[in-house]
């Protein structure tokens, strides 16, 4: 059953909620011990569904009927990046180099995306979520989370802040081009480093091989329009994937001071709904549990989720779970709230020069 939101009151306040007695019955149960076999099956069966995904655009030929197939290759792709998650979180196996590469893999190689800029942006995120400050994830970009980031923008980023509600779907679909460039552009500074030319190397073979297979396979029309519209809904559903996480919870600024288990807990939000929205949000929709247990493996999250939820109970810590369509009205509502205050300015100044 949902329960409401926590207001983002940014209050500055020393809360530090005992996290030790969660950890131990989580450990306890078993629950943080790798399943290195289940991932191995579904990696297979991942890459199983990629290769058959393009055997089907090889079957049917040049026509416009193989744009269909990119529904199915957004969705295998986006279970890539899942995956390259997972390893960033060392979920998968005991070994720090196996996960580095089956990141790198499924990341640099499969989505033609950095590895390593992920990793670096997305473990800032988890040490201090939706923290005004220090996460990545909410800072100053093409959309504003608070009041104070949308003051004084004008312009086209004015425009964008005054309508981010409205605009925040169309925009994901732009997310997959986002990832390769802020990505290729995160390894050119580092790219003096070994690391960082492979995975510029692992990329520049991704591009090669997917518009080469693209350009063999359609003509130029249809190859380009079978290009855009994959990585609009590759874009499209990874971001529906992380936008009901945190949107419109609590934003802790510079004067908090809260314990891991505060700040994990009152920052994320659940999304409810069995086991079809597991299985397309990558576990993802057991956000805190996920943020309480980052190492903790993908199917074993459901499970620490009565855990976690009893135990926010006995402490009086409140526990947000919801619907799927719940929780993008939550989000949404947040960015609408941010943006009000640059509508009004713009009302009042359009009702002047009137």
């Amino acid at each position: 059953m949902a329960q409401p939101v926590v207001a983002s009151t940014r209050a500055g306040t020393g809360r530090r909620s005992d996290f030790s007695p969660l950890l131990r019955e989580v450990k306890e149960a078993g629950l943080l011990e790798r399943r290195t076999a289940s991932y191995v099956i579904a990696i297979t069966l991942n890459l199983l569904l990629m290769a058959a995904t393009w055997a089907g655009i090889i079957l049917l030929g040049n026509s416009w009927l193989q744009l269909l197939l990119a529904i199915p290759l957004a969705i295998v792709t986006t279970r890539a990046a899942f995956f390259g998650h997972d390893a960033g979180h060392q979920q998968i196996g005991s070994s720090r180099k196996l996960h580095d590469w089956l990141g790198i893999l499924h990341g640099n190689l499969f989505l033609g995306m950095s590895y390593g800029w992920w990793n670096d942006k997305h473990n800032r995120h988890h040490a201090n979520p939706n923290h005004t400050d220090k996460d990545p994830d909410v800072g100053e970009g093409v959309l504003v989370w608070t009041m104070e980031q949308a003051e004084g923008r004008t312009g086209l980023y004015g425009w964008l802040s005054r309508n981010q509600a409205k605009i925040f779907f169309p925009l994901l679909t732009l997310e997959g081009l986002n990832l390769k460039v802020s990505s290729v552009i995160f390894l050119v500074g580092k790219r003096r480093r070994r690391e960082a030319q492979i995975e510029l190397g692992l990329i520049a073979a991704h591009l090669v091989i997917y518009f080469s297979a693209l350009f063999l396979l359609m003509s130029p029309g249809k190859a380009i329009a079978f290009a855009a519209l994959h990585h609009a809904l590759f874009g499209l559903h990874l971001g529906s994937v992380f936008a009901p996480n945190h949107k419109g919870m609590e934003m802790p600024d510079g004067n908090c001071d809260w314990g891991h288990l505060d700040k994990q807990v009152l920052t994320s939000r659940n999304v409810d709904g069995g086991l079809i929205v597991d299985w397309m949000m990558g576990g993802l929709n057991y956000q805190i549990e996920h943020h309480l247990f980052p190492s903790m493996p993908r199917a074993n999250l459901r499970f620490a989720q009565p855990m976690v939820r009893s135990y926010c109970e006995r402490i009086g810590m409140p526990y947000v779970s919801t619907g799927v369509i719940e929780s993008y009205r939550m989000g949404l509502g947040h960015l609408h709230e941010v943006g009000s205050e640059l509508r009004g300015e713009h009302d009042r100044t359009t009702r002047a020069q009137i």
